[in-house]
């Protein structure tokens, strides 16, 4: 039997092995959810609610056990462990308190002699694809709000992150959910491709690659199955001649290093307006000097390893192409006794004297290496920050919110920020632009990627 293999990056041992669904097990699981969702769609949705609600209080009382796991699974330092479940339940949450009001019908005004409105219908079966890197926030973004929709919901888990799959598995069983609406899969990539191609699933929320997601649009394709892509990103930060600068170089440091740099909305290249660039990168590159790196298992670790030493590898190989174009690179990785120079454990660095012919600021890293550049004023950096094949969020460091709005509406981006980053408001919609992605979910527009309008036009003779 074909196996799913989890390769901990702590010390590349192996911390789990599940057996991968074959087809038999896929369609009997698809089979349940369907005769579940058919009750399910009936439920009333404050009941709906009321179970999702336990299901969010079964896996918040699953904290501790939840952090050491995603150590070992994904490299993620215990003293932060706490801080995913935490966004877990905040989402969660949210979309819970405002189903009722979003999933109601839309009522026009009012014509005599006619009753008219629009219903949100369920979709019925929505497979979630979530990553390994935010592996709870990733996937509540879809199951939770799928499940207070209506609809039955299967989610396959990331390779790396088998045990979250069974968290929220464990969440649901505890809580009650009907017998079959909420279910998980072990499936390998073809496995997977396989299930969307078959058309039994009416909507894919996933997110991962560029590469995967062109997979996925070519493996649902004919099939009508609605699509949710969440890819690859590049985001960029502006650091304005007004902005508070000590916020900035903090904020903006934990916005590239934080989680070893694997974020989707992670800060990857920062333009900084002249008059502040040298304090700023100065800034920048005595925080990262600061971070220590060793196990996620030690309390003191504030920078675990990257998920595995490939991908490592390849944050280090960009790094080595844009010095070797003239990049110059200010923190010392020798310092780092952690990394070896081949392992997962790799140093964080801060770039400067680089421009947008190399890769580091093209291309996703996806690890703790940002690039800095000086620009002139606004206009050129949001002409660099457009610059890109990608478009998740952009953040913008300024005392002036007119502003900020302003440039902000010149971005080609999903989200902007003012004087934060690397965060996710789940009153707002998540989404993204070009490569990035398409579709949205959270805030009350997320609902309607999971439901489809039915209208009611109702004449009284």
């Amino acid at each position: 039997m074909s196996k799913l293999v989890c390769t901990s990056p702590v010390d590349g041992t192996i911390y789990a092995e599940r057996p991968l669904a074959d087809d038999g097990a896929v369609a009997a699981a698809i089979a349940r959810a369907r005769a579940a969702q058919a009750d399910w769609r009936d439920t009333p949705v404050a009941e709906r609610a009321r179970l999702c609600a336990a299901m969010t209080d079964a896996m918040a009382a699953m904290a501790d056990d939840i952090v050491p796991e995603l150590a070992w699974q994904m490299g993620r330092p215990v003293r932060y462990g706490a801080g995913e479940l935490a966004g877990f339940e905040e989402r969660a949450r949210h979309m819970i308190a405002i189903a009722e009001e979003a999933l109601a019908p839309v009522t026009p005004a009012p014509v005599d002699g006619f009753r008219r409105y629009v219903t949100r219908e369920p979709l019925g079966l929505v497979l979630v694809v979530a990553p390994w890197n935010y592996p709870f926030l990733t996937a509540v973004n879809s199951v939770i709000p799928a499940l207070l929709a209506g609809n039955a919901v299967l989610l396959k888990h990331a390779a790396q992150t088998p045990l979250v799959a069974e968290r929220f598995q464990a969440a649901a069983d505890r809580a009650a959910l009907p017998l079959g609406l909420f279910q998980h899969l072990f499936l390998d990539h073809t496995g997977t491709a396989r299930l969307v191609a078959g058309g039994a699933v009416d909507q894919v929320n996933f997110t991962g690659s560029v590469a995967s997601g062109r997979a996925m649009e070519i493996a649902a394709g004919g099939t009508f199955a609605g699509l949710g892509l969440e890819l690859g990103g590049k985001d960029p930060a502006y650091v304005r001649a007004d902005a508070n600068l000590d916020h900035a170089i903090e904020n903006l440091a934990d916005g590239a290093f934080f989680n070893s740099g694997q974020s989707c909305c992670g800060i990857e290249r920062i333009y900084v307006d002249r008059r502040l660039f040298d304090d700023f990168v100065a800034g920048v590159a005595e925080i990262a000097r600061g971070h220590v790196l060793n196990s996620p298992l030690d309390p003191a670790t504030t920078l675990g390893p990257m998920v595995r030493p490939a991908a490592a590898q390849a944050v280090r190989d960009q790094i080595a192409a844009a010095t070797a174009a003239g990049a110059r690179a200010l923190v010392d990785r020798a310092s780092f006794a952690r990394d070896d120079g081949a392992g997962a454990y790799l140093a964080p660095q801060v770039l400067i004297d680089i421009d947008h012919d190399m890769a580091v600021m093209r291309e996703e890293s996806f690890g703790p290496v940002v690039g800095v550049m000086p620009v002139s004023g606004d206009d050129q950096a949001v002409g660099l920050m457009n610059d890109s094949r990608y478009g998740l969020t952009a953040a913008i460091w300024t005392a002036d919110m007119e502003a900020a709005a302003a440039l902000g509406a010149r971005l080609e981006t999903g989200t902007v920020f003012m004087n934060r980053c690397d965060y996710l408001d789940p009153a707002l919609a998540w989404t993204g632009v070009k490569e990035t992605g398409r579709g949205a979910t959270l805030s009350r527009i997320g609902f309607e990627t999971l439901t489809r309008p039915k209208s009611f036009h109702l004449r009284q003779l």
